[in-house]
């Protein structure tokens, strides 16, 4: 992304010669070589001359040779130019990446996807197709190996929408690589997302924990409501997830598609045979790579509630689980569930399976819906139809979504609706009802120092082992 047009700011450009052809993108006005098969780019392969000028030399060297300064002021350097475009990569492409985030960037004026990435070659080229489509040519890059992306310094933001055993480690190298970040939630670990923060926050960068809840109407006045007291003092939390999957998985090993990287998709997770009810959605139901339905949607309505209780930046300080984990499958995650939390404040939240729903319960009333989206209810007419008032606390969100909002930090430097803190805490939560189910008792966790007191064991769960050479060392 370049900053603001200036006459007198110096324009750098850039010839270049390779020495054999690849699947570059080009695009106007940011002419970079496109990232070599090993990292980091073997600079000698490329020989480049840079000129510098001002746009305001520039715009009176074009007048003299008798070109219209219509171009270079409406096509170069305007609102619309390339160079004022965010360039993003896109990092896993699958059903979500596409229809919701691929097709969400697409619309945005002021960012132009140039290389996408799927370790399944089918769904890379029906994305390349999408995007190619809708800029009316055929440059957008493609890839398997996600590190190709990375290594693109034309590339200023990355969309990441990968199974979850991936989020982390791909988010952080993209930080490392200088990179902004939008990636999908949840972490796969309560120590990820500790070293996520800290990789954002020491290297300054953007970090969007990819959800839309806090741009939907219903979710954000539901929380408005109760952080201003409409329901009087908060006293319990009722929220409700899916019962999924609805079948164990066959575990049966199958030959592996010949245009899937099974080796890149299983990355830092063990090996593990190919069969298709492991790929693709089905991940969310295995250990390995997700953390099943809690996680899946948790991130979601939990994210809710602890905005409306006033705790995402920290969490409760105790859990209690009890469930079950799916057998004789592939499946192993918890099939059902009901969970207690209980927070510093005083609030019980408690969280079980059927249709996703949320409901906060006061001293005053209750206010919450039913169902994804459901219209919003209240105990009175009054608290539904209550206004907040000038001087009464307002919610930060971006009515245009996660991605608009993503785009608009990215410029501003500022954090955005979902900032890695808060997406790490929701995380967390969900985090703390698997292993108080996984372990069969309950647990006493510190939302300061963020460890379970006195208890080695679960606190050896808050990290796992990566697959060599993966790391995030």
């Amino acid at each position: 992304m370049k900053r603001p047009f200036d006459l007198d700011r110096p324009v750098r450009f850039s010839y270049i010669h390779r020495q054999q052809s690849d699947h570059s993108c080009g695009v106007p006005g940011r002419m970079f070589p496109s990232p070599e098969k090993r990292f980091p780019i073997n600079s000698s392969r490329i020989v480049m001359k840079r000129i510098h000028l001002t746009r305001r030399s520039f715009i009176k060297s074009t007048l003299v040779a008798g070109v219209a300064p219509s171009f270079a002021a409406s096509k170069l350097f305007g609102a619309d130019a390339p160079s004022n475009k965010i360039t993003v990569g896109f990092i896993g492409v699958g059903s979500h990446g596409t229809n919701h985030n691929l097709r969400s960037y697409l619309k945005q004026p002021d960012a132009q996807v140039v290389m996408v990435c799927d370790v399944d070659g089918a769904r890379m080229a029906e994305a390349k197709k999408m995007v190619d489509a809708h800029h009316g040519d055929t440059g957008c890059s493609t890839t398997k190996d996600f590190r190709e992306v990375l290594a693109r310094p034309d590339i200023d933001a990355v969309m990441i929408s990968t199974p979850d055993h991936w989020h982390t480690l791909i988010s952080v190298m993209a930080l490392r690589s200088g990179k902004d970040v939008q990636c999908e939630k949840p972490t796969l670990t309560i120590d990820e997302g500790k070293t996520l923060i800290r990789e954002v926050r020491k290297r300054g960068k953007v970090l969007q924990t990819s959800t839309e809840d806090r741009a939907v109407p219903v979710y954000h006045r539901m929380a408005e409501l109760v952080r201003n007291g409409r329901v009087g003092k908060l006293e319990k939390i009722e929220v409700i997830l899916p019962k999924q999957p609805t079948v164990p998985g066959n575990p049966t090993p199958q030959p592996v598609p010949p245009d899937l990287d099974y080796d890149m998709w299983l990355g830092p997770a063990p090996e593990a045979p190919y069969t298709k009810d492991r790929v693709h959605f089905h991940f969310r139901w295995i250990w390995d790579y997700s953390g099943g339905i809690i996680c899946d949607w948790g991130t979601h309505l939990f994210d809710t509630a602890q905005w409306a209780n006033n705790t995402e930046r920290s969490g409760p300080t105790e859990v209690d689980g009890k469930g079950n984990h799916w057998e004789g499958g592939l499946y192993d995650t918890v099939k059902d569930y009901d969970v207690t939390y209980r927070y510093a404040n005083g609030v019980v939240m408690t969280c079980t399976s059927g249709n996703p729903s949320l409901k906060f319960i006061g001293s005053k009333g209750w206010v919450g819906n039913v169902g994804w989206r459901g219209k919003l209810q209240a105990s009175s007419d009054k608290i539904l139809n209550s206004v907040i008032e000038a001087g009464e606390t307002r919610l930060f969100t971006n009515p245009a979504g996660e991605h608009r909002n993503f785009l608009d930090c990215v410029k501003t430097r500022r954090d955005p609706y979902f900032p890695v803190d808060i997406g790490h805490r929701v995380s967390t939560v969900c985090h703390l009802a698997n292993l108080s189910i996984k372990l069969g008792r309950p647990l006493k966790w510190d939302p300061v120092k963020e460890h379970f007191k006195n208890d080695n064991e679960a606190n050896r769960l808050q990290t796992r082992d990566m697959r060599k050479p993966w790391s995030l060392a």
